[in-house]
Protein backbone atom coordinates (compact mmCIF):
# COMPACT_ATOMS: atom_id res chain seq x y z
CA UNK A 1 0.00 0.00 0.00
CA UNK A 2 2.61 2.25 0.90
CA UNK A 3 4.93 2.30 -2.55
CA UNK A 4 5.45 4.48 -5.31
CA UNK A 5 3.67 8.27 -5.13
CA UNK A 6 3.87 10.62 -7.00
CA UNK A 7 6.30 12.36 -8.72
CA UNK A 8 9.20 13.97 -6.31
CA UNK A 9 8.79 16.89 -7.20
CA UNK A 10 4.88 17.14 -5.92
CA UNK A 11 6.50 16.25 -2.38
CA UNK A 12 6.48 18.91 0.56
CA UNK A 13 9.97 18.96 1.32
CA UNK A 14 10.63 19.56 -2.53
CA UNK A 15 7.65 22.37 -2.58
CA UNK A 16 9.13 26.13 -2.69
CA UNK A 17 8.34 28.25 0.06
CA UNK A 18 5.48 30.05 0.59
CA UNK A 19 4.42 33.65 1.62
CA UNK A 20 0.83 32.16 2.03
CA UNK A 21 -0.50 32.67 5.30
CA UNK A 22 -2.81 29.90 5.19
CA UNK A 23 -0.28 27.25 4.18
CA UNK A 24 1.80 28.90 7.31
CA UNK A 25 -0.81 28.00 9.56
CA UNK A 26 -0.97 24.43 8.42
CA UNK A 27 2.28 23.72 8.12
CA UNK A 28 2.58 25.22 12.12
CA UNK A 29 -0.93 22.52 12.84
CA UNK A 30 1.08 19.78 11.22
CA UNK A 31 4.58 20.60 13.32
CA UNK A 32 2.47 20.46 16.61
CA UNK A 33 0.45 17.32 16.33
CA UNK A 34 2.61 15.69 14.09
CA UNK A 35 5.77 16.12 15.34
CA UNK A 36 6.39 17.50 18.80
CA UNK A 37 3.04 15.41 20.00
CA UNK A 38 0.97 18.78 21.00
CA UNK A 39 -2.07 19.83 20.05
CA UNK A 40 -3.16 22.11 16.81
CA UNK A 41 -5.33 24.23 19.18
CA UNK A 42 -2.45 25.02 21.55
CA UNK A 43 -1.03 26.40 18.79
CA UNK A 44 -3.65 28.01 16.26
CA UNK A 45 -6.67 28.26 18.93
CA UNK A 46 -9.06 30.63 17.04
CA UNK A 47 -8.52 28.95 13.95
CA UNK A 48 -8.40 25.51 14.52
CA UNK A 49 -11.10 25.50 17.35
CA UNK A 50 -13.90 24.64 14.34
CA UNK A 51 -11.31 22.21 12.48
CA UNK A 52 -10.58 19.71 15.34
CA UNK A 53 -11.72 16.95 12.73
CA UNK A 54 -8.15 17.50 10.81
CA UNK A 55 -6.61 17.04 14.37
CA UNK A 56 -8.59 13.64 14.99
CA UNK A 57 -8.16 12.25 11.62
CA UNK A 58 -4.13 13.37 11.95
CA UNK A 59 -3.82 11.19 15.69
CA UNK A 60 -5.79 8.15 13.78
CA UNK A 61 -3.40 8.14 11.40
CA UNK A 62 -0.75 8.24 13.84
CA UNK A 63 -2.15 5.51 16.09
CA UNK A 64 -2.87 3.52 12.71
CA UNK A 65 1.19 3.58 12.71
CA UNK A 66 1.25 5.94 9.44
CA UNK A 67 4.22 8.54 8.87
CA UNK A 68 3.58 11.94 6.93
CA UNK A 69 6.37 10.85 4.86
CA UNK A 70 5.48 6.88 3.67
CA UNK A 71 5.08 6.57 0.12
CA UNK A 72 1.88 5.95 -1.06
CA UNK A 73 0.88 3.08 -3.70
CA UNK A 74 -2.82 4.55 -4.57
CA UNK A 75 -3.70 0.62 -4.25
CA UNK A 76 -6.48 -0.55 -6.65
CA UNK A 77 -9.04 -2.97 -5.19
CA UNK A 78 -8.70 -6.65 -6.15
CA UNK A 79 -10.45 -7.38 -9.30
CA UNK A 80 -13.20 -9.55 -7.16
CA UNK A 81 -13.58 -6.88 -4.28
CA UNK A 82 -13.81 -4.37 -7.75
CA UNK A 83 -17.00 -5.97 -9.12
CA UNK A 84 -18.75 -6.43 -5.53
CA UNK A 85 -17.89 -2.34 -5.52
CA UNK A 86 -19.68 -1.70 -8.55
CA UNK A 87 -22.56 -4.08 -8.04
CA UNK A 88 -23.37 -2.30 -4.80
CA UNK A 89 -23.30 1.09 -6.23
CA UNK A 90 -25.19 1.04 -8.99
CA UNK A 91 -27.96 2.67 -7.51
CA UNK A 92 -25.61 5.62 -6.55
CA UNK A 93 -24.05 5.83 -9.88
CA UNK A 94 -27.50 6.21 -11.34
CA UNK A 95 -28.36 8.88 -8.74
CA UNK A 96 -24.90 10.63 -9.04
CA UNK A 97 -24.33 11.04 -12.92
CA UNK A 98 -26.22 13.81 -13.47
CA UNK A 99 -25.71 15.76 -10.51
CA UNK A 100 -21.81 15.16 -11.21
CA UNK A 101 -22.68 16.29 -15.19
CA UNK A 102 -23.65 19.58 -13.42
CA UNK A 103 -20.74 19.74 -11.11
CA UNK A 104 -18.14 19.38 -13.85
CA UNK A 105 -19.79 22.53 -15.70
CA UNK A 106 -19.97 24.22 -12.28
CA UNK A 107 -16.39 23.93 -11.46
CA UNK A 108 -15.16 23.48 -15.07
CA UNK A 109 -12.89 26.63 -14.90
CA UNK A 110 -11.31 26.07 -11.68
CA UNK A 111 -8.73 22.83 -12.10
CA UNK A 112 -11.10 21.38 -9.93
CA UNK A 113 -12.98 18.24 -11.18
CA UNK A 114 -15.61 15.34 -9.12
CA UNK A 115 -14.75 12.18 -7.58
CA UNK A 116 -17.30 9.79 -5.83
CA UNK A 117 -16.76 6.85 -3.94
CA UNK A 118 -18.65 4.32 -1.82
CA UNK A 119 -19.12 4.08 1.87
CA UNK A 120 -15.71 2.64 2.05
CA UNK A 121 -13.72 5.24 -0.07
CA UNK A 122 -13.83 3.24 -3.19
CA UNK A 123 -13.78 5.28 -6.20
CA UNK A 124 -16.72 4.36 -8.67
CA UNK A 125 -17.14 7.72 -10.96
CA UNK A 126 -15.40 10.79 -11.59
CA UNK A 127 -16.35 13.72 -14.00
CA UNK A 128 -15.11 16.74 -15.33
CA UNK A 129 -12.08 18.19 -16.52
CA UNK A 130 -9.25 16.03 -15.31
CA UNK A 131 -5.55 16.43 -16.88
CA UNK A 132 -5.26 12.83 -17.73
CA UNK A 133 -1.12 13.67 -18.45
CA UNK A 134 -0.58 14.36 -14.58
CA UNK A 135 0.01 11.43 -12.75
CA UNK A 136 -1.17 12.86 -9.66
CA UNK A 137 -4.86 13.25 -11.09
CA UNK A 138 -4.17 9.81 -12.64
CA UNK A 139 -3.99 7.70 -9.18
CA UNK A 140 -6.90 9.43 -8.08
CA UNK A 141 -9.34 9.25 -10.40
CA UNK A 142 -9.02 5.30 -11.67
CA UNK A 143 -12.29 3.38 -10.89
CA UNK A 144 -11.81 0.99 -7.80
CA UNK A 145 -8.89 2.70 -6.36
CA UNK A 146 -9.05 3.21 -2.21
CA UNK A 147 -9.12 6.66 -1.17
CA UNK A 148 -9.98 5.62 2.39
CA UNK A 149 -8.50 6.97 5.59
CA UNK A 150 -6.55 3.26 6.14
CA UNK A 151 -5.00 4.15 2.69
CA UNK A 152 -4.44 7.61 1.88
CA UNK A 153 -4.48 8.82 5.50
CA UNK A 154 -6.19 12.20 5.81
CA UNK A 155 -8.53 13.53 2.98
CA UNK A 156 -11.80 14.74 2.92
CA UNK A 157 -13.19 11.52 1.26
CA UNK A 158 -12.15 9.86 4.38
CA UNK A 159 -12.90 12.84 6.85
CA UNK A 160 -16.42 13.23 5.18
CA UNK A 161 -17.10 9.45 5.77
CA UNK A 162 -15.83 9.74 9.13
CA UNK A 163 -17.63 12.97 10.61
CA UNK A 164 -19.94 12.47 8.42
CA UNK A 165 -20.63 16.59 7.45
CA UNK A 166 -19.07 18.60 4.93
CA UNK A 167 -15.04 19.19 4.81
CA UNK A 168 -13.07 21.83 3.13
CA UNK A 169 -9.29 20.53 3.45
CA UNK A 170 -6.49 22.26 1.62
CA UNK A 171 -2.69 20.87 0.95
CA UNK A 172 -0.77 20.36 3.87
CA UNK A 173 -4.03 19.54 6.13
CA UNK A 174 -3.67 16.39 4.25
CA UNK A 175 -1.73 13.86 6.36
CA UNK A 176 0.53 12.38 3.99
CA UNK A 177 3.30 14.36 2.21
CA UNK A 178 2.28 12.57 -1.19
CA UNK A 179 -0.96 13.64 -0.79
CA UNK A 180 -0.11 17.74 -0.10
CA UNK A 181 -0.85 18.45 -3.78
CA UNK A 182 -4.44 18.63 -3.34
CA UNK A 183 -7.37 20.17 -2.12
CA UNK A 184 -10.47 19.22 -1.80
CA UNK A 185 -13.90 19.58 -0.78
CA UNK A 186 -15.90 16.75 0.38
CA UNK A 187 -19.62 15.52 1.42
CA UNK A 188 -21.31 11.94 2.76
CA UNK A 189 -23.96 11.11 0.98
CA UNK A 190 -26.84 9.11 3.46
CA UNK A 191 -28.98 6.68 1.90
CA UNK A 192 -32.87 6.25 1.89
CA UNK A 193 -32.20 3.97 4.55
CA UNK A 194 -30.44 6.40 6.95
CA UNK A 195 -27.09 4.51 6.05
CA UNK A 196 -23.94 6.11 4.94
CA UNK A 197 -24.26 5.50 1.12
CA UNK A 198 -20.76 7.15 -0.56
CA UNK A 199 -19.57 10.32 -0.54
CA UNK A 200 -18.87 12.89 -3.32
CA UNK A 201 -15.54 14.55 -3.49
CA UNK A 202 -14.23 18.06 -5.37
CA UNK A 203 -10.61 17.84 -6.15
CA UNK A 204 -7.96 20.38 -7.60
CA UNK A 205 -4.15 19.78 -7.73
CA UNK A 206 -1.62 22.42 -7.38
CA UNK A 207 -4.76 24.27 -7.60
CA UNK A 208 -6.09 28.04 -5.73
CA UNK A 209 -7.98 27.58 -2.54
CA UNK A 210 -11.66 27.40 -2.79
CA UNK A 211 -13.13 26.94 0.28
CA UNK A 212 -16.50 27.81 -1.32
CA UNK A 213 -16.55 24.34 -2.67
CA UNK A 214 -17.82 23.47 0.15
CA UNK A 215 -21.65 24.76 -0.11
CA UNK A 216 -21.22 23.58 -3.84
CA UNK A 217 -20.64 20.03 -3.14
CA UNK A 218 -22.83 20.12 0.16
CA UNK A 219 -25.61 21.61 -2.29
CA UNK A 220 -24.62 18.32 -5.11
CA UNK A 221 -24.84 15.47 -2.06
CA UNK A 222 -28.67 16.98 -1.18
CA UNK A 223 -29.38 16.05 -4.91
CA UNK A 224 -27.92 12.93 -4.92
CA UNK A 225 -29.83 11.88 -1.24
CA UNK A 226 -32.88 12.92 -2.81
CA UNK A 227 -32.39 11.37 -6.41
CA UNK A 228 -31.92 7.69 -4.41
CA UNK A 229 -34.59 8.41 -1.74
CA UNK A 230 -37.10 8.96 -4.94
CA UNK A 231 -35.86 5.89 -6.88
CA UNK A 232 -37.22 3.40 -4.29
CA UNK A 233 -40.59 2.27 -5.34
CA UNK A 234 -43.30 3.65 -3.55
CA UNK A 235 -47.05 4.14 -3.32
CA UNK A 236 -46.82 7.74 -2.24
CA UNK A 237 -44.47 10.33 -1.93
CA UNK A 238 -44.58 13.22 0.74
CA UNK A 239 -42.61 16.55 0.46
CA UNK A 240 -42.04 17.85 4.37
CA UNK A 241 -41.24 21.40 5.18
CA UNK A 242 -42.15 23.26 7.94
CA UNK A 243 -45.73 25.56 7.75
CA UNK A 244 -44.56 29.11 5.32
CA UNK A 245 -42.10 27.47 3.31
CA UNK A 246 -42.46 26.56 -0.49
CA UNK A 247 -41.92 23.39 -1.67
CA UNK A 248 -39.64 22.58 -4.80
CA UNK A 249 -36.41 22.22 -4.21
CA UNK A 250 -33.33 20.04 -2.76
CA UNK A 251 -34.60 21.47 0.71
CA UNK A 252 -37.76 19.48 0.79
CA UNK A 253 -37.86 16.45 3.31
CA UNK A 254 -39.05 13.48 1.44
CA UNK A 255 -40.61 10.36 3.06
CA UNK A 256 -42.05 8.17 0.39
CA UNK A 257 -44.58 5.00 1.90
CA UNK A 258 -45.41 1.93 0.75
CA UNK A 259 -49.68 1.24 0.05
CA UNK A 260 -49.95 0.33 4.01
CA UNK A 261 -47.81 3.43 5.35
CA UNK A 262 -44.76 2.22 5.86
CA UNK A 263 -41.32 4.15 5.13
CA UNK A 264 -39.30 2.99 2.27
CA UNK A 265 -37.18 6.03 2.45
CA UNK A 266 -36.55 8.87 3.87
CA UNK A 267 -34.01 11.24 2.98
CA UNK A 268 -31.92 12.81 5.26
CA UNK A 269 -33.95 16.44 5.56
CA UNK A 270 -37.16 14.43 6.40
CA UNK A 271 -34.76 13.16 8.95
CA UNK A 272 -33.81 15.74 10.47
CA UNK A 273 -37.50 17.61 10.50
CA UNK A 274 -39.57 13.89 11.85
CA UNK A 275 -36.53 13.71 14.85
CA UNK A 276 -34.14 11.22 15.54
CA UNK A 277 -34.81 8.06 13.32
CA UNK A 278 -32.60 4.86 13.98
CA UNK A 279 -30.74 4.07 10.54
CA UNK A 280 -32.42 0.76 8.84
CA UNK A 281 -35.46 0.85 11.34
CA UNK A 282 -39.18 -0.08 10.09
CA UNK A 283 -40.94 3.35 10.29
CA UNK A 284 -44.47 3.59 9.79
CA UNK A 285 -46.60 6.85 9.46
CA UNK A 286 -48.63 6.40 12.21
CA UNK A 287 -45.72 6.19 14.27
CA UNK A 288 -44.48 10.03 12.79
CA UNK A 289 -47.95 11.75 12.74
CA UNK A 290 -50.57 12.45 15.23
CA UNK A 291 -53.29 11.65 12.74
CA UNK A 292 -54.89 8.80 11.00
CA UNK A 293 -52.50 7.63 8.23
CA UNK A 294 -55.22 6.65 5.17
CA UNK A 295 -55.67 10.48 5.49
CA UNK A 296 -52.24 11.30 4.10
CA UNK A 297 -53.46 9.13 1.32
CA UNK A 298 -56.72 11.24 0.66
CA UNK A 299 -54.65 14.58 0.35
CA UNK A 300 -53.61 12.81 -3.17
CA UNK A 301 -57.05 14.15 -4.09
CA UNK A 302 -55.63 17.94 -3.36
CA UNK A 303 -53.12 20.08 -4.91
CA UNK A 304 -52.27 22.09 -1.78
CA UNK A 305 -49.81 21.27 1.12
CA UNK A 306 -52.12 20.33 4.05
CA UNK A 307 -50.66 21.13 7.81
CA UNK A 308 -50.32 18.04 9.77
CA UNK A 309 -49.27 17.72 13.51
CA UNK A 310 -46.63 15.23 14.67
CA UNK A 311 -46.67 13.35 18.43
CA UNK A 312 -43.72 15.82 19.27
CA UNK A 313 -46.35 18.91 19.14
CA UNK A 314 -44.65 20.29 15.86
CA UNK A 315 -46.39 20.63 12.91
CA UNK A 316 -45.11 20.25 9.44
CA UNK A 317 -46.66 21.21 6.18
CA UNK A 318 -46.98 18.14 3.67
CA UNK A 319 -47.27 17.93 -0.02
CA UNK A 320 -49.01 14.69 -1.22
CA UNK A 321 -47.50 13.44 -4.78
CA UNK A 322 -48.16 10.17 -6.52
CA UNK A 323 -45.11 8.60 -7.34
CA UNK A 324 -43.18 9.88 -10.38
CA UNK A 325 -45.03 13.43 -10.13
CA UNK A 326 -42.63 16.10 -11.05
CA UNK A 327 -41.98 18.55 -7.63
CA UNK A 328 -44.31 21.88 -8.00
CA UNK A 329 -42.24 25.00 -8.84
CA UNK A 330 -40.56 26.96 -5.95
CA UNK A 331 -43.13 29.72 -4.33
CA UNK A 332 -42.01 32.49 -2.08
CA UNK A 333 -42.03 31.95 1.40
CA UNK A 334 -45.16 32.37 3.06
CA UNK A 335 -48.97 31.01 3.03
CA UNK A 336 -49.59 27.93 1.13
CA UNK A 337 -51.08 29.25 -2.22
CA UNK A 338 -54.49 27.96 -3.62
CA UNK A 339 -54.85 26.83 -7.11
CA UNK A 340 -55.50 29.64 -9.59
CA UNK A 341 -59.06 28.46 -9.96
CA UNK A 342 -59.49 28.66 -6.08
CA UNK A 343 -58.08 32.03 -5.96
CA UNK A 344 -59.76 33.46 -9.30
CA UNK A 345 -62.96 32.21 -7.09
CA UNK A 346 -62.02 33.50 -4.03
CA UNK A 347 -61.71 37.40 -5.61
CA UNK A 348 -64.74 37.24 -7.17
CA UNK A 349 -66.85 36.10 -3.99
CA UNK A 350 -65.51 38.72 -2.07
CA UNK A 351 -65.85 41.01 -4.62
CA UNK A 352 -69.50 40.05 -4.55
CA UNK A 353 -69.65 40.80 -0.93
CA UNK A 354 -68.13 43.57 -0.75
CA UNK A 355 -71.11 45.13 -3.46
CA UNK A 356 -73.50 43.37 -0.79
CA UNK A 357 -74.65 40.90 -3.21
CA UNK A 358 -74.72 43.23 -6.31
CA UNK A 359 -73.73 40.76 -9.10
CA UNK A 360 -73.85 43.50 -11.62
CA UNK A 361 -71.51 46.11 -9.71
CA UNK A 362 -69.18 43.54 -8.74
CA UNK A 363 -68.46 42.36 -12.17
CA UNK A 364 -68.46 45.95 -13.38
CA UNK A 365 -64.99 46.35 -10.95
CA UNK A 366 -63.40 43.24 -12.33
CA UNK A 367 -64.02 44.07 -15.56
CA UNK A 368 -65.89 40.45 -16.20
CA UNK A 369 -69.35 40.27 -17.59
CA UNK A 370 -72.37 39.16 -14.95
CA UNK A 371 -72.77 36.14 -16.76
CA UNK A 372 -69.08 35.36 -16.35
CA UNK A 373 -69.39 35.80 -11.97
CA UNK A 374 -72.56 33.40 -12.14
CA UNK A 375 -70.46 30.75 -14.41
CA UNK A 376 -67.16 31.27 -12.20
CA UNK A 377 -69.39 30.54 -8.83
CA UNK A 378 -71.26 27.99 -9.62
CA UNK A 379 -74.47 29.48 -9.92
CA UNK A 380 -76.91 29.82 -12.74
CA UNK A 381 -78.68 33.01 -13.60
Amino acid sequence: MLRAGPPRHSRRHAMPATSDPRLKEIEQARRAVLHEGRSATDVLVDRWFERAWIERSWRRCLSNGQQPQQRLGFDVLPAQAMRRAEESSRDLLSAARPVMSRLARAIAGSRYFAVLTDAQGTVVGVDGAIDRSDRRAQLITRIGVDLSERAVGTTAIGAALTELQPVWLHRGEHFFDDTACYSCAGAPLIGPDGRTAGMLDLTGIDAAERPELKHLVAQAARSIENALALAQPHALLLRLNWPGRGFGDDQDGLLCLDGDGWAVAINPGARQMLGRLAEGARVHCCDLFAMPWESLFDALRQDTPQEVPLWSGLTLQVLAQAPGERAPARAPSGPARLPLRDLEAELIRKAVQEHRGNVMAAARMLGISRATVYRKLGRQR
